[in-house]
């Protein structure tokens, strides 16, 4: 989805909604030329998952119709004459124009800056000079004569603003300069642009925002006056006449007879007019808001057809005339970010086959009806991740793959990683003289004590999994809940055995399960509720629409958290959220029942974590510290850093001053050096640390930390470095309930200390101080006391001698006197191949090293969960393993060249993160978060401190339940 300057919405008023600002723009697009409508309407397809964008052809029997994307690509529909067939792309992203030029290809474009040419069935995406954020709304290509030149271009903008016309030139589009072209708003801003077309015989027309019309000849453009200032989303033509449709509360609709002046010829009470299309003998057809359609006859005058369908739709969106006079139209739920219930109708004589969705998905073809969904499979590499391993190592991997398949929650799966684990301890405990359980205090006997271990853990494990996994509560359960079920079958067991008492193992472990989820359902967590909020929590900032420039109008509180408006939102791990606003994750969590932490009063915090970071002068040097980073993730700079544990890391708990390990302990021998670029190590770190794109979320990870210590050849599993080694079983039991335990308190301790603070986070930090102006110099322009520092080569003003031509802030010649800062532009169209590089932009568009349906998480700043939970795992696996260092001294992950990076392109070679220690990997994911853009340096220091504690205390209990010393 794409945000839109000037959006619209109902009948009346089309007012535009917060959410709906962000994406309505996209709602611009329409059709090309032929013939006069006759004939009969049919209803080719209507309330189709997508909603079609926009229509087009080389004549009645070669028809291409394109939409929205809803997981599964892009729709893609092409007519023969006789049927409908979907077609598969191989990329990802709603198609918003499409245009079938004469020489047999055909052009589609789109979000993230996607151009496709498409030759003899083969797709091609072609080089742009754009990135994600911007959309191609338009492209068009003339008919080339005999042996001439094609002439392509394509238009679009970035969210509804700063327009951009490209030319194919060879095999790449370039960008032309459009210079005084556009009109500039006071703050510099241009525009968006949203349809091209041609009149094949060498003048191209634009039009776009603010009633742009803009006329090309021989490649130069130049304005020429519309008569409106309404939004302006197609332009047509017939060879003697050039057609404009737009509008909002009401229909726009211009036309300009040869070299005549632009005059109205709305039909009079039209709404919104978005498709248009011309026939060479001037007759046409125009549709727009609910699916109004007006028939252009010959002596010119434009008419609402009465009997054209009512559809439930909101808007016709795109129109076209093929070489018999038929009109096609399409449109659907597309005023709004929803871009769904697709419907595409014919007015003609011809009889035209219907189309349905097939359940096929991309690349499948209509059969006329939906299939029946088959039942949830569980893929066979995720139903026993780790056959090799423990029963409890089992269960957990599986336990660690329903948290990928979940929306990424990390208070939540903190919580169930340490239910699941005092389940398998419980299990575990029951069968042992001397330890306590936590939930479960009954002592058991058995025949064969490691048989019943094995059954009473799974039992246990499988029924807190499946009702922490269940569909009302977890993104999955579909697939979990086959996968534990797998698992339970594969291990040899009943799941539907569901008796609870008596003393077999199976008992034993459904009453422990029994247990946990009772005793656990009143713990403030909300569970019942799917976790919602408990606090009444309010913003007091408007929302940050991400895809508009500042922090928005109302904002007053630049301390406080800014909830984001996102045009689409997709997780860490893949899932779709839709668009909107941010939904709070974890606002009631300081109610939740911890396990370790005790405090004298509810309204106080756990720890105490100092003064929060106020909006003063200190955050200056924050933000600023946040931006240098921002520049350094640039691949192609010489700048190099040895990130080996010899030089990085070892750091006194809560900064960053370590400057490494002397040597390695395990070999006693210093260790050798691993220098590598820093944009490199900067991007690699940020995206390992997040746990993308399959992301367990912070608890997950050091779980398989955790994990992979246990299965290192060097490791041996003695309680804190001593004694003799015990089976696999009881240490992994002992390390879960631990580890996990600390996970559980870490997540109170962190979301506590959110809530009662309420942060803010970088990007609103940024683009509010960057607005204001800057504070370094009082004699230089935008003087602000809480503006950004100037600091040369990283935050600067744009000036005039820095923005003229070939000088570092040319692009930003219309914001003279606004702060610029040096940082990633953003991802790029194609991640996979593409990079988005570093540049200059305006501090108030100011975006983190993220994917832009991502952005930042949804919950305040201060304290970092990652630094927190991170710290927490390093005091309990360096204590319980009895070294701080990971077994043989170091543990390392590769990124492979080219092949690691999802927000773009990279590395550019082969990058090993390194660290000796477990705090060494701690402070290294808090780190992380700084070079991601989303914390800044005090929400990563004392998160740590504050980690360091949790886990600490975490281990103390679990050591009581060890030694059979926590029940009296």
């Amino acid at each position: 989805m794409v945000a839109t300057e000037e959006s619209i919405l109902n009948r009346d008023s089309l007012r535009v909604a917060a959410v709906g600002a962000l994406a309505l723009i996209s709602c611009a697009l329409v059709a090309c030329p032929p013939g006069p409508p006759a004939g009969r309407w049919t209803t080719v397809a209507q309330g189709l998952r997508e909603g079609l964008l926009s229509v087009h052809g080389r004549s009645a029997t070669d028809v291409w119709a394109v939409g929205a994307d809803k997981g599964a690509g892009p729709l893609v529909l092409h007519y023969d004459g006789t049927r409908w067939e979907r077609r598969a792309t191989g990329t990802r992203g709603s198609l918003w124009w499409v245009h079938a030029a004469q020489d047999g290809t055909t052009w589609m474009s789109g979000t993230s800056s996607t151009v496709l040419r498409v030759r003899d069935g083969m797709y091609e995406r072609m080089p742009t000079p754009g990135l994600a954020r911007h959309t191609v709304f338009g492209v068009w290509a003339s008919n080339a004569a005999a042996g001439g030149a094609q002439e392509v271009y394509a238009v679009g903008s970035e969210a509804g603003r700063s327009g951009f016309l490209w030319r194919l030139e060879g095999a790449r589009f370039v960008e032309i300069p459009l210079g005084s072209a556009l009109p500039t708003a006071d703050d510099g801003t241009t525009p968006g642009l949203f349809k091209v077309w041609g009149d094949n015989a060498g003048t191209v027309w634009v039009v776009g925002g603010r009633g742009v019309v803009l006329r090309g000849r021989g490649g130069v453009f130049e304005r020429v006056e519309s008569g409106t200032t309404q939004t302006l989303f197609t332009v047509v033509g017939d060879g003697r006449r050039v057609v404009a449709v737009g509008g909002a509360g009401a229909g726009t609709l211009i036309e300009r007879d040869g070299d005549g002046a632009f005059v109205s010829k709305a039909p009079e009470s039209s709404g919104l007019l978005q498709g248009v299309s011309l026939r060479p003998d001037g007759t046409g057809v125009a549709a727009g808001f609910n699916g109004a359609v007006y028939l252009r006859g010959a002596n010119g005058a434009w008419t609402q057809d009465t009997s054209a369908p009512s559809l439930p739709i909101e808007s016709l969106h795109a129109a076209w005339m093929d070489d018999e006079g038929g009109a096609w139209l399409v449109g659907g739920g597309i005023l709004g970010p929803s871009l769904d219930r697709g419907a595409l109708t014919y007015r003609g004589r011809r009889m035209v086959a219907g189309y349905s969705e097939s359940a096929m998905g991309d690349g499948g073809s209509s059969d006329g009806g939906d299939a029946a969904v088959p039942a949830a499979q569980c893929p066979e590499s995720q139903i026993d991740p780790a056959p090799m391993g423990s029963i409890a190592r089992r269960w957990n991997e599986s336990l660690l793959w329903a948290i990928r398949r979940d929306v990424p929650m990390p208070v939540v799966h903190a919580r169930n990683l340490f239910h699941s684990s005092a389940a398998m301890w419980d299990a575990w405990a029951a069968y042992d003289a001397t330890a306590d359980g936590v939930f479960f205090r009954e002592r058991k006997t058995a025949m064969d004590v490691a048989a019943a271990r094995r059954e009473a853990i799974s039992y246990a494990a499988y029924r807190v999994l499946s009702a922490r996994y269940a569909p009302t509560l977890a993104n999955g359960a579909d697939v979990s809940q086959a996968c534990f079920r797998a698992l339970m079958g594969r291990l040899g067991y009943d799941p539907d055995a569901t008796e609870s008492t008596g003393d077999t193992p199976r008992a034993v472990g459904n009453r422990i399960a029994q247990e946990i989820l009772a005793r656990s359902i009143e713990d403030g967590s909300n569970e019942r509720n799917r976790y919602a909020d408990t606090t009444m929590w309010r913003a007091r900032n408007p929302p940050l629409v991400f895809e508009q420039p500042g922090v928005g109008e109302g904002f007053m509180h630049p301390e406080e958290w800014q909830p984001l408006v996102l045009a689409e939102a997709v997780t860490q791990n893949g899932i779709p959220l839709g668009a909107g606003v941010q939904g709070y994750i974890g606002p009631n969590w300081d109610n939740v029942t911890p396990w370790a932490l005790t405090r004298a009063n509810a309204s106080d915090p756990y720890f105490d974590p100092g003064m929060p970071p106020g909006f003063d002068a200190r955050m200056g040097d924050w933000v600023a510290d946040v931006l240098r980073k921002s520049a350094a993730l640039d691949p192609t700079l010489d700048a190099m850093i040895d990130v080996s544990p010899g030089a990085y890391g070892n750091n006194p708990l809560g900064t960053n001053d370590g400057t490494g390990h002397p040597m390695n302990p395990a070999t006693g021998q210093p260790y050798a050096a691993n220098r590598v670029r820093l944009g490199d190590f900067g991007r690699v770190m940020a995206e390992f640390w997040a746990d993308g794109p399959k992301s367990e979320t912070p608890p997950g990870h050091w779980n398989k930390i955790a994990n992979d210590v246990s299965d290192h050849p060097m490791f041996a599993r003695r309680i804190n470095g001593m004694g003799a080694a015990i089976d696999p079983l009881e240490w992994d039991v002992k390390v879960y309930l631990a580890l996990n335990g600390g996970m559980h308190d870490a997540a109170i301790v962190a979301w506590g200390i959110k809530r009662r603070f309420l942060a803010s986070r970088p990007i609103t930090l940024i683009r509010y101080m960057g607005g204001l102006g800057q504070r370094t110099d009082m004699s230089a322009p935008r003087y602000n006391p809480n503006g950004l520092p100037l600091i040369p080569g990283v935050i600067e003003l744009v000036t005039a001698e820095s923005s003229a031509a070939g000088q570092r802030h040319a692009h930003l010649a219309r914001y003279v006197g606004q702060v610029a800062v040096l940082t990633w532009r953003g991802e790029p169209g194609e991640r996979r191949t593409e990079l988005g590089g570093v540049g200059w932009m305006r501090a108030v568009e100011w975006l983190p090293f993220q994917l832009r349906t991502f952005v930042t998480p949804a919950f305040p700043g201060f304290i970092s969960g990652h630094s927190t939970f991170s710290r927490s795992g390093a005091e309990v696996l360096a204590a319980i393993t009895g070294s701080q260092y990971f077994p043989g001294g170091m543990m390392e992950f590769v990124a492979r060249e080219g092949a690691y990076l999802t927000f773009e392109r990279g590395p550019s070679a082969e990058i090993h993160l390194q660290w000796a220690t477990y705090y060494d990997a701690a402070d290294q994911a808090g780190q992380s978060r700084l070079w991601g853009g989303i914390h800044i340096p005090p929400d990563d220091f004392v998160g740590r401190r504050l980690g360091s504690q949790v886990g600490t205390r975490a281990l103390a209990k679990a050591r009581t339940f060890f030694d059979g010393t926590a029940v009296p």
